[in-house]
């Protein structure tokens, strides 16, 4: 076959940032994302935010200010959001060693994986938020 009469080959062009919000990602695709933006809300918040917070827990007055300052709605749902980005980051970065160790690296087993990723994070943030906002 000659190349002129061949198809001429998709292009794929970057996408535009109004075509951001319609594109559909894999869902591995999803959780390397967020994977990213936990990792970064944790980075960016630490000098101001979570060691502080920390430093203050340290003595028992402290303390006491912390849980008075704990008991805010605004405090406990940006806690949340931190609790959220730990252990997001934390169950995908469990992910990717495995990912590393070219364990699960086919198509199927990298959506599954994915999933399980998705589903324990966002249940372990939903039983730490029952803790979080006084269920038990």
């Amino acid at each position: 076959m000659s190349d002129s009469a061949r198809k001429p080959r998709r292009q794929f062009r970057n996408i535009s940032v109004g075509q951001i919000l319609t594109y559909r990602l894999p869902l591995a695709g999803r959780l390397s994302i967020l994977h990213r933006v936990s990792g970064a809300i944790l980075f960016l918040t630490l000098p101001v935010l979570i060691l502080p917070l920390f430093a203050m827990s340290m003595t028992p007055a402290g303390f006491q200010a912390f849980s008075v300052l704990a008991n805010m709605m605004i405090v406990k749902l940006v806690l949340l959001v931190l609790i959220w980005a730990y252990l997001h980051h934390f169950c995908a970065g469990i992910r990717y060693l495995m990912l590393d160790t070219h364990r699960g690296l086919d198509k199927y087993t990298a959506q599954k994986s994915a999933g399980v990723v998705f589903g324990a994070s966002l249940g372990l943030t939903f039983i730490f938020a029952l803790k979080l906002f006084g269920v038990w």
